[in-house]
């Protein structure tokens, strides 16, 4: 029989009556599913049993019935959140003397741009002063830190750092915390996959490094409206997005990549276009009155150099150590650093390439690939590829994976592998003071596994595109739970010719079927992707 669109169920508004009633009522538990956390249970008796009281199955106790898993890992993600306060706290006063920024592992954009970009002053960002940062980011500055030197200025006992640090870091907490409680939105059925951001050491120790925090929080609920089927409000949360860190932005590459596989153009279209006209509403009352403040972003990302623990750096690294000392004898990659104009070209052309490879698997797939697993690849190839390469653009990571591929073995190795970087971070800071810690060729392999873990990472969401079955959110729900309307649409019918060569294949009894679709979400009677067939 030809499969059947599955949107008949929806709503007025785009979304289903019960988003979650086709899917079951089971909580998926790592300890039986996930193969590392089942290994770890051994030492405690092995995975939870299927006749167990779990948290998705309180007993009849005032405990039980609070502490479910979704406020189990909201009350994680403010444990530590706390403790990244604590982690932060020795250089909340901005008295950095002796190095105490570094050698406390504790320093932050937040604190030091209070004083670089003239909040303590007053000035109001772009209009008095250039900031480095996109115009959302510069807003969210001027929004918390002038109202703290307005209200320091009568009151010398006041440590203006310190209240504008702290009211950030509640803030950019709360954001992390909806963060989570966002995915825990999206993944009913499997909670205990927002504990692998809640839990996160790289969280723990650069929530509040800087301000990326805003631009994560609205990236998810970006998703989160789109998962809704409401791609108006998902083009103007990822336009926010993008106004305050350009990421988020290309997500909509991949929702336009997925929509011209399922036929959903119009809905693609509606989100890029909305997103468009964010960006251009945030960025236009500075464009336009501060040109010259408002480009001063464009001009530091043109103009930066190779910064520390990129691909290029690296490769920097080894022609220095290949170099035979001749006159003239540079590797490329020293070519390259002293030619930025040429490694950005080189840097955009190899992000672009990325990006038509990943449409090129989202088409090529046997199965439709699900949004966060694209959203994931192009954030990472983005990453990779950069000049710059901060330690706290981790955390753009962090939500996607979680989303693409809830498994803790891989998610631990790279975790670890990011605080290797982080402490080595740190080492070369203090090297560059003049106090050499560790060498530099320390530094660089712990640059070198952060960007192997993340190329691990990618070529393991690949494989579980190629092979869905692999897939362990694939396991618990039948499509795409952040697809919106992606998730069980058919794919689209000249999609469905080309993939057979033009031709139409055709069912034992003579109808046309469709290939690579998703089972329809509206059939409770569907199983699983990867479920054995009946019979």
């Amino acid at each position: 029989m030809p499969v059947m669109s599955t949107n008949t169920t929806a709503g007025i508004d785009g979304s289903r009556p019960d988003d979650d009633a086709h899917e079951g009522t089971g909580i998926d538990h790592p300890s039986r599913s996930d193969g590392f956390v089942r290994g770890l249970s051994e030492v405690i008796g092995g995975p939870l049993g299927e006749h167990a009281v779990g948290f998705d199955r309180p007993a009849n106790r005032w405990v039980g019935r609070f502490w479910t898993a979704t406020r189990i890992v909201l009350a994680l993600t403010c444990l530590t959140l706390a403790l990244h306060w604590l982690q932060k706290s020795p250089c909340q006063d901005g008295a950095w003397q002796n190095n105490v920024q570094y050698t406390r592992f504790c320093y932050t954009d937040v604190l030091a741009l209070y004083f670089a970009e003239g909040l303590n002053e007053g000035k109001v960002p772009y209009k008095d002063h250039p900031v480095e940062y996109p115009v959302l980011t510069g807003y969210f500055m001027g929004a918390l830190g002038l109202p703290v030197h307005s209200f320091g200025e009568t009151r010398p006992e006041v440590n203006q750092a310190m209240w504008f640090y702290n009211l950030n870091a509640l803030v950019l907490g709360a954001l992390a915390v909806a963060t989570v409680a966002t995915i825990l939105s999206l993944r009913r059925r499997r909670p205990w996959d927002a504990a692998l951001f809640a839990l996160s050491p790289a969280l723990l120790v650069t929530a509040t490094v800087n301000w990326d925090l805003l631009a994560i929080g609205l990236a998810a609920f970006g998703f989160y409206a789109w998962a809704k089927r409401r791609p108006a409000a998902a083009g103007i949360l990822l336009g926010l997005g993008g106004a305050a860190k350009m990421w988020p932005l290309f997500i909509l590459g991949p929702i336009l990549v997925l929509a011209l596989r399922s036929n959903r153009l119009k809905q693609a279209f509606i989100a890029i276009g909305t997103a468009i006209v964010s960006v251009v509403a945030v960025n236009l009352p500075v464009a336009i009155p501060y040109r010259e403040n408002w480009d001063r972003f464009f001009e530091l990302n043109t103009e930066r150099g190779v910064d520390w623990g990129t691909l290029w750096y690296i490769g920097r690294y080894l022609d220095s150590k290949w170099n035979t000392g001749a006159p003239g004898d540079q590797g490329p990659f020293q070519w390259l650093s002293n030619n930025i104009h040429t490694l950005n070209y080189l840097s955009y052309a190899l992000f672009f390439v990325a990006c038509l490879a990943i449409a090129g698997l989202a088409l090529r797939a046997e199965r439709r690939p699900r949004l966060a697993q694209l959203a994931f690849l192009v954030v990472a190839a983005f990453l990779i590829f950069s000049k710059v390469w901060s330690q706290q653009f981790v955390l753009w990571l962090l939500p996607l994976l979680v989303l693409a591929r809830p498994r803790w073995g891989a998610f631990l190795a790279w975790q670890f592998a990011e605080i290797g970087y982080f402490l080595a971070f740190y080492g070369e800071l203090l090297g560059a003071g003049g106090n050499q810690v560790i060498p530099e060729g320390v530094f660089v392999l712990a640059a070198t596994l952060r960007l192997t873990t993340v190329a691990v990472l990618c070529g393991l969401v690949v494989r579980d595109i190629l092979h869905p079955e692999l897939d362990p959110v694939r396991a618990t729900y039948r499509d795409d739970p952040d697809g919106g309307v992606f998730d069980g649409a058919p794919d689209a019918p000249w999609f469905v010719r080309w993939r057979r060569g033009g031709g139409e294949d055709r069912s034992t009894d003579g109808e046309p079927v469709a290939v690579g679709v998703s089972p329809s979400p509206s059939d409770p009677s569907s199983p699983p992707a990867g479920a054995p067939a009946a019979g």
